[in-house]
């Protein structure tokens, strides 16, 4: 249902990234700003231009099911592997460990969306759809073409996952630990 609300404004910041001066046909396609570029994607291409992309970007809903899962295999079979019990609390560096390890395995397993989602969206080139966008990626690229980007996108977006799952791994077993005093 997000994607239905935002799919328009990932069109509106892929064209607005990829504006070049002097290369479009300035009266037709320059946006001004987001408003502007909503206006005129809607203008010239309808609402059709306003979801470029939207297929691809279903996949990306799979992204945060991938990650919790690896995450939680991680966690569960590093508990096996050191002789713990499941459920044991890792440390700060067991944690952040497997946070990076899991968005790596979600980020590598659906960033080709990623690269399909944005070209099919770049006012520069003219794709059928989502099959011609993979075909001639593969065609000229090969796999490569798919990843491009990757390591700018992992360097970003790790940080923050690890943050994230420390300090919720932390609350969660402090919460617990209150609820567990009281119940005693």
């Amino acid at each position: 249902m997000t994607l239905c609300i935002t799919n328009p404004l990932w069109v509106t910041k892929t064209r607005l990234m990829l504006q070049y001066e002097g290369i479009v046909n300035s009266s037709q396609r320059q946006y001004k700003g987001m408003f502007d570029a909503l206006v005129k994607i809607y203008k010239y291409e309808g609402v059709r231009g306003l979801y470029k992309g939207f297929i691809p970007g279903l996949f990306g809903t799979s992204h945060g099911a991938l990650q919790f899962m690896a995450y939680e295999l991680l966690k569960l079979k590093y508990n096996q592997h050191i002789n713990r019990l499941p459920e044991a609390q890792l440390s700060t560096v067991e944690y952040i460990s497997v946070a990076a390890l899991s968005k790596i395995f979600a980020v590598a397993a659906t960033y080709p969306y990623q690269v399909v989602r944005a070209r099919l969206q770049d006012q520069h080139m003219f794709y059928s759809g989502v099959t011609d966008v993979i075909a001639k990626t593969w065609r000229k690229e090969g796999i490569g073409g798919f990843y491009k980007g990757i390591a700018p996108n992992l360097i970003r977006v790790t940080p923050a996952c690890c943050i994230t799952f420390v300090v919720y791994e932390n609350v969660s077993h402090f919460l617990l630990g209150l609820r567990d005093k009281k119940v005693s």
